[in-house]
């Protein structure tokens, strides 16, 4: 193709040398959407182990509150590398998995490592922002659910949790954007996302830098429009509101 003789003579070192791309465009879609399965399954599984200790931080009962924090604190303190490697060559060590192929191109036998390890991470920043939306609730909202005869279970199950999922769904979705990035620290372990295609096909065309480039034009196309959307869904719920 003609654009690939043009790039064909550049420095392999250059942004702009793309000559690989007609033999692997393939890959980078691939990795993409390796990618995108982690983050979003990863954030999904998070979501109720996030709430559960969300409600454990908001107990009266100083044990279960003890318990919450202690977890909070080591996965938000400690880096995502060194969880992920723990899992991987600990937990999973323990745990056989087969190696099977979904969807042509995952392997569970990494996958599913993988998305624990992020999603045991994620639950952990996911609680914060579950905690913040039901601190954010009116304590009238309670009152009023109370004097209704309702239990105290029934007014955050039906009152409370309602109205503060309402208010975390756009820092839910946030939440994913980071987890898209984040996910590329699965690379370290075989995981055929998009940062490990772009060191795979640098190492394979000795093109350096290119490939890396590719990668994050690739990420920036993800996350910022999905961060725009994000913050117009944000705009309108807050108009909603003040009607």
């Amino acid at each position: 193709m003609w654009w690939t003789n043009l790039f064909k003579d550049m420095s392999s070192t250059s942004f702009f040398n793309f000559s690989f791309l007609p033999a692997y465009t393939g890959y980078f879609l691939q990795g993409m959407a390796y990618t995108l399965l982690l983050a979003v399954v990863s954030v999904a599984l998070a979501v109720i182990p996030a709430l559960l200790l969300a409600l454990m931080r908001l107990s009266k009962r100083k044990v279960i509150q003890c318990i919450s924090g202690a977890y909070i604190a080591v996965f938000r303190s400690t880096p995502l590398l060194v969880q992920l490697s723990i899992i991987y060559f600990g937990l999973f060590t323990a745990i056989s998995i087969p190696r099977i192929t979904i969807l042509g191109f995952v392997d569970l036998s990494r996958f599913i490592p993988g998305v624990v390890a992020l999603a045991l991470n994620s639950s952990a920043y996911v609680a914060e922002i579950f905690r913040a939306g039901i601190l954010a609730v009116d304590k009238g909202q309670t009152e009023a659910a109370r004097s209704l005869g309702l239990s105290s279970w029934q007014s955050m199950r039906l009152v409370v949790l309602p109205q503060a999922i309402k208010n975390v769904l756009p820092a839910l979705a946030n939440e994913v954007v980071t987890m898209v990035k984040e996910s590329s620290i699965c690379s370290m372990l075989g995981m055929a996302e998009l940062m490990f295609v772009s060191k795979t096909v640098a190492t394979g065309t000795y093109i350096t830098l290119a490939p890396y480039t590719i990668a994050a034009l690739i990420y920036f196309c993800i996350n910022y429009p999905a961060s725009k959307a994000i913050e117009a869904i944000e705009r309108r719920m807050r108009r909603g509101d003040k009607q």
